[in-house]
């Protein structure tokens, strides 16, 4: 049928008769298919701090409330693990510190993968990992292969923490500091919510089943909220970093340098930061006051922690990231100098609360740093590299509080080990703070 050779279509007599040009009609047709398909393939621009960034906010708290549990499970399931299995104490400790390792270096990892396909990839990656760890440590024969496991669950965690906080700093301008907050806070919502949840469960159905349960569980309803993600996010296979804020802050530093300079700064805060988190259980138990003491301690410091990094959000984006770090670090050493002086059982309490209200916002302030410093298309490798520093200050600061304890029978000096790493924070982010402000007078 040619374009020139109308066809007359014979409606109902009241009707006159109608022509209709089918070809050109096709024509028009197959124009309004192909506007469609671009804007379905190009959708409306992401409007930062829109209500469409706190919808994608409050699932990505939910998703890493999930995925947190790899941090928590192993301390509540650590006694009974090592008497089924007969292992030492230190031997069976070894778990967590897979667990860290992990989370350290799986931070880094899925921090990659973020800036190369997508926060997406990265969390679909996690949940598969996580839900296999879980089920191989429920399965495990040997203390050992639990141990190795450990070090899977810990990786698969990571990307629910520092990746996501970078990927939520894409989302805000306005209230980014506050954003990367929350973000950060579903791993302390999972402290708060997962231990009691396992106990019950190892209680009820013993740890086997309870570790094959969170396994079966955690990767449903994870692979769940990471649809809802998507689709919120739009189905583009690759993160577009061109829509992100650009940096607010040039430090005139090459972004290697400044994240070896910014990494340094963390092992320092954290080495400080783990000396009560770590030790705090047994510091109660030496002093008489018992373990269940110390253990209301920290989850009290936990509690607050989840204040203090709301707390930390809402002042960055009014002072920066690196004047939040500065004021948090100095409160935090404020509180360990505290303990030197005062380890009566109403003054502990108070000065535990404390310590959870200054330090919880430490960690996320970097990624604000991050994000205020370097470009958005770095940003999720950068908080992974960061985060991986803590993890290994972490490490590294239990360890030694307890070498020192050894030696010297007393907290005391592992006290003020901690108030010298603090210091150097400190020393670090005025460094930074001042050569803020000659870049700022020199603009």
């Amino acid at each position: 049928m040619g374009r020139g050779c109308p066809v007359t279509v014979h409606l109902h007599a009241q009707y006159r008769a109608m022509a209709v040009d089918v070809a050109a009609l096709a024509e028009d047709v197959f124009a309004a298919v192909e506007i469609a398909s671009q804007l379905s393939r190009h959708p409306m621009p992401f409007v930062a701090d829109s209500r469409q960034a706190w919808t994608r906010l409050a699932v990505a708290v939910l998703i890493g409330s999930l995925g947190s549990v790899g941090m928590w499970s192993v301390v509540v399931a650590l006694p009974v693990v090592q008497t089924e299995f007969g292992a030492a104490r230190g031997t069976a400790s070894l778990a967590f510190t897979f667990v860290m390792l992990g989370f350290g270096s799986g931070g880094v990892l899925t921090g990659k993968i973020t800036d190369r396909y997508g926060i997406v990839a990265a969390i679909a990656v996690g949940v598969g990992i996580l839900g296999l760890g879980y089920i191989g440590a429920g399965m495990s024969s040997s203390i050992w292969q639990f141990i190795l496991v450990h070090f899977a669950i810990g990786l698969s965690s990571s990307a629910t923490f520092g990746p996501l906080m970078a990927e939520a700093s894409h989302w805000f301008e306005r209230y980014r500091g506050l954003a990367v907050a929350i973000a950060a806070s579903g791993n302390y919502v999972g402290g708060t919510i997962w231990p009691p949840l396992v106990n019950w469960g190892m209680q009820s159905v013993g740890w086997r089943t309870t570790h094959i349960a969170i396994g079966i569980f955690t990767a449903i309803a994870m692979a769940l909220a990471l649809l809802v993600l998507r689709m919120l996010m739009g189905a583009g296979a690759q993160r577009n970093h061109d829509e992100a804020p650009p940096p607010r802050v040039d430090l005139r530093l090459n972004t290697n340098t400044l994240t070896a300079i910014l990494s340094l700064a963390s092992i320092a805060c954290c080495v400080a930061m783990s000396m009560p988190q770590v030790h705090i259980v047994a510091y109660c138990g030496d002093l008489g006051y018992g373990v269940a003491r110390g253990a209301q301690m920290l989850s009290l410091m936990l509690g607050f922690g989840i204040v203090s990094r709301i707390g930390s959000g809402f002042l960055a984006d009014r002072i920066g990231g690196i004047r939040t770090l500065l004021i948090g670090s100095i409160a935090q050493g404020s509180a360990l100098l505290l303990y030197l002086f005062f380890d009566g059982l109403t003054s502990l309490y108070v000065i535990s609360a404390m310590f959870g209200l200054f330090q919880g916002g430490i960690v996320p302030s970097y990624a604000i740093i991050v994000r205020e410093t370097m470009p958005a298309a770095e940003a999720a490798t950068r908080v992974g590299l960061v985060i991986f520093a803590s993890v290994f200050g972490m490490s590294f600061g239990g360890w030694v509080s307890g070498v020192i304890f050894d030696a010297t029978g007393s907290y005391a000096a592992a006290f003020l080990n901690g108030l010298a790493w603090n210091a150097l924070n400190i020393t670090i982010m005025v460094a930074l703070l001042i050569r803020s402000r000659q870049q700022m007078a020199m603009a």
